[in-house]
């Protein structure tokens, strides 16, 4: 097993909300307040938090709780549309998005091309293999690197990057769609995001390797194989695989995290490394997974 490493000091731990309170399906404890969530969080041990469904979208009424609860913005999910819709009004809302991130002192903004995607109906099965789908036909690459370029010189011009969030259910799922993006579009960041990597069935440690230059952000979460096996068997849909444990928190499962953040070292990397456990917190509680979560990375990358 491999020695603990340590980060850089300037590494900083948040949480994701989607622990407490699912972003993309209501019946899995939706319901929870936003206090008991940032509470939680904080005596968890968090230093920060990204946005999510029950949080206020602007920065004033964001502002006050993030403060009583001592805890800083990380950053925010931001759907693009760049391959079908109007680039006007692409840019007229990452704009509003970027206001918020900016006015509360976050300084990357997370992005993920949702076009035809289907992570969020509770019936589309999952593509695997050569073919992971949905994905963006020859005639929409151009379309949708051209948006992406432009969204990243206005980034610039708010003095926060892009960092791409490859993701289970969209048209950046399979490894080569990911290696075309960031080939094609140098401006952009990637989110590592070790989970959906493996959910995808792409080697998490082998892509922190060839992008450690390009990382910034991190998110944790990890995979249990034997839920992964039934999702690709049985033809199960986001939904359902989330709700049967398919991710767990960094520490289980399968991600070697302990190589990762070997590599995050080596590339001196500064910034938020974010915990996730994206499954059903009514089955398995917010708080003491969180907890877990909090001290495995203390242990292993030493912050």
């Amino acid at each position: 097993m491999s020695s603990p490493v340590h980060l850089h000091s300037d590494c900083l731990v948040g949480a994701n909300p989607i622990i407490w309170s699912n972003d993309d399906f209501d019946d899995l404890a939706g319901d929870v307040p936003l206090d008991t969530i940032l509470g939680e969080m904080r005596s968890a041990g968090f230093a920060g938090s990204e946005l999510g469904h029950a949080y206020p979208r602007t920065p004033v009424a964001l502002a006050e709780p993030l403060a009583r609860h001592h805890l800083r913005l990380v950053s925010g999910w931001h759907s693009t549309y760049l391959a079908s819709a109007d680039l006007a009004i692409e840019e007229r809302n990452f704009r509003a998005h970027l206001t918020l991130l900016k006015t509360l002192g976050a300084r990357v903004a997370i992005v993920a091309e949702c076009t035809r995607c289907i992570h969020g109906n509770r019936d589309a099965a999952l593509s695997f293999d050569d073919q992971p789908g949905p994905r963006l036909t020859e005639a929409e690459w151009p379309r949708f690197i051209a948006g992406m370029k432009h969204l990243a010189a206005v980034a610039t011009t708010e003095e926060i990057r892009i960092v791409y969030h490859h993701h289970m259910g969209t048209v950046i799922q399979g490894e080569a769609d990911l290696d075309r993006l960031l080939a094609s579009v140098p401006e952009i960041s990637l989110l590592l995001d070790a989970g959906h990597l493996a959910f995808a069935g792409i080697d998490p440690v082998a892509v922190a390797q060839r992008y450690s230059a390009r990382i910034g952000h991190v998110h944790l979460k990890s995979v249990r194989t034997e839920v992964l096996a039934r999702v690709q068997r049985e033809g199960w849909s986001f939904y359902r695989a989330v709700a049967n444990g398919v991710f767990t928190v960094a520490g289980d499962g399968c991600v070697n995290y302990p190589a990762i953040f070997a590599i995050l070292a080596a590339a001196d990397y500064r910034g938020w490394l974010v915990v996730e456990a994206e499954e059903d917190p009514i089955k398995v509680p917010a708080l003491p997974k969180a907890k877990a979560a909090r001290d495995y990375v203390r242990k292993q990358a030493g912050v």
